[in-house]
């Protein structure tokens, strides 16, 4: 690496990151609330327009953990270069779609960028000062949130005053711009890790992930006890035993199994599995639930755009709350910061539950919600990047997004199945499937933060922390890390 490219500041290429993430984020959220308008648009119907989302959320499962893998090994710079250009060419793609074949693949293409996060996190453990490091997790964990409610609030007059195709042609400049960017101005990776892809590994991956999600997000329609959802959620279960034990085996794993077993690994992808649980199921629905006509005996026939800006409030809380939570972590330690994040939540959800019949009822419950989230995302990222070697950054922090994820796409699900199961006499689902479906998340982040308690009470620093197993195994890993090992939990 040059000198030049040494000095280029943090704060430069923290912003670098951070316009990468928001325009990622912003993609997983933007067509959620005008599917009606695609569908329309793209002379489909309602079942098949849903693969819209379901093909984004398989791809980008499938390619987080890839491309974080190859970032520690080739170079995570390069990586999220690769990564903006996937997101930019699938925007562009999409922008031109006339079709549903056409905007399916370019989803694909988009989900290929899911590997920005790990990468971006690698890159600021690698990079920033170590007393940035942190806060800077933890603004770029809370821009995860704060993106998808921007997406939701955007969306509406977006689409009303240009049309959809701008729904990614807006994007595509910025992903362009970010990737140039990162091209020029952020500096390569001086972390490396040694070894190839393992590519029976990554097709294993691949298969279960697939088998998994499509059950999970089909099984609304097709019925959860059909004979495809079943037999997927074997082959899933079957395909991923398989997985484990090929890692397990290799000698150069895809997902070391080791490290998956390292108690503060394991104890916050758990936690990461259940707030996804809930989190992105309220994503789905609360659009939903604030569009319904109020002849239902519920909701408010809002339009695209007016349920988007009573959810503006949750987003902000989510940003606010995301950069408070790197500074609340040097205090009193991120486990802590964690627990109170998905209690926060937690409290949000059930208000929502025990009261909706007004406006400003919801605006309060979504309020709590989002500092929950806030809170939550940048201590879970921050505990992650501090249990795993520099070497293993990306793919750890890759798959707890990954988790995150594929507990998203069993909420949204589940969620699915519990608002539907009653309809009321306008045939729209009954005010009980949604009060009955948020106890069910509620219940999801109670059990998220009991999760929580059981991680490890003491959290390294993010930029020089090695195992205790790691460095009996590997004496000089302290060395090439950067030597001590520092407290971040006082407890």
């Amino acid at each position: 690496m040059s000198t030049t490219e040494r000095r280029t500041p943090h704060q430069v290429t923290f912003a670098v990151l951070t316009t990468g993430v928001i325009a990622f984020a912003l993609l997983q959220s933007l067509v959620t609330p005008v599917l009606p308008t695609l569908e329309v648009a793209l002379g489909t119907d309602q079942s098949d327009v849903t693969w819209v989302l379901t093909a984004y959320l398989l791809s980008a499962s499938i390619s987080t953990p890839i491309l974080g893998r190859l970032g520690d090994m080739t170079g995570k710079k390069r990586m999220f270069v690769l990564a903006l250009s996937a997101l930019a060419l699938g925007c562009l793609l999409a922008a031109l779609a006339t079709n549903l074949t056409v905007m399916i693949v370019a989803r694909v293409v988009q989900g290929i960028g899911g590997g920005v996060l790990p990468l971006a996190f690698g890159i600021i453990r690698d990079e920033f000062p170590r007393e940035k490091v942190a806060g800077a997790v933890g603004a770029i964990s809370a821009l995860i949130a704060v993106g998808a409610g921007v997406g939701l609030v955007v969306a509406g007059p977006i689409v009303n005053a240009l049309g959809y195709h701008w729904l990614f042609w807006l994007p595509l400049v910025v992903l362009v711009a970010a990737a140039l960017a990162a091209q020029f101005l952020v500096p390569e990776s001086p972390v490396r890790t040694s070894g190839a892809i393992n590519w029976p590994a990554a097709f294993l991956l691949s298969a279960w992930l697939v088998a998994l999600l499509l059950a999970v997000s089909q099984a609304p329609s097709w019925g959860w006890t059909s004979v495809s959802v079943v037999g997927l959620l074997v082959a899933a279960v079957v395909l991923a035993a398989v997985w484990i034990l090929v890692e397990s085996r290799s000698a150069q794993p895809l997902i070391d199994m080791r490290m998956m077993r390292v108690r503060a690994v394991w104890t916050t992808n758990l936690v990461a599995l259940l707030f996804g649980v809930a989190m992105y199921a309220a994503f789905a629905f609360l659009p939903q639930f604030l569009q319904t006509p109020s002849a239902a005996g519920y909701g408010f026939g809002s339009s695209v755009t007016a349920s988007g800006l009573l959810l503006l409030p949750q987003t902000i809380a989510s940003f606010v709350l995301g950069l408070v939570s790197g500074r609340l972590a040097q205090r009193v330690g991120s486990k802590t910061v964690l627990v109170l994040g998905t209690l926060v939540a937690a409290a949000g959800y059930l208000g929502f539950a025990l009261a909706h019949g007004s406006q400003g009822q919801v605006l309060v419950a979504s309020t709590v919600m989002g500092a929950g989230f806030g809170l939550a995302f940048a201590a879970m990222s921050n505990l992650i990047v501090a249990a795993v070697e520099p070497a293993q950054t990306g793919v750890a922090s890759g798959m707890n997004a990954n988790i995150r994820t594929i507990g998203g796409s069993l909420g949204a699900a589940v969620m699915a199945s519990v608002v539907t199961a009653h309809a009321g006499p306008s045939g729209l689902p009954s005010e009980s499937g949604y009060t009955n479906g948020f106890l069910m998340l509620t219940g999801a982040l109670v059990l998220a933060g009991l999760a929580a308690l059981l991680i490890p009470g003491v959290a390294r620093d993010p930029r020089t922390h090695i195992e205790p197993d790691v460095q009996l195994r590997h004496p000089e890993a302290a060395l090439v890390a950067g030597g001590t090992l520092v407290g971040d939990d006082p407890e």
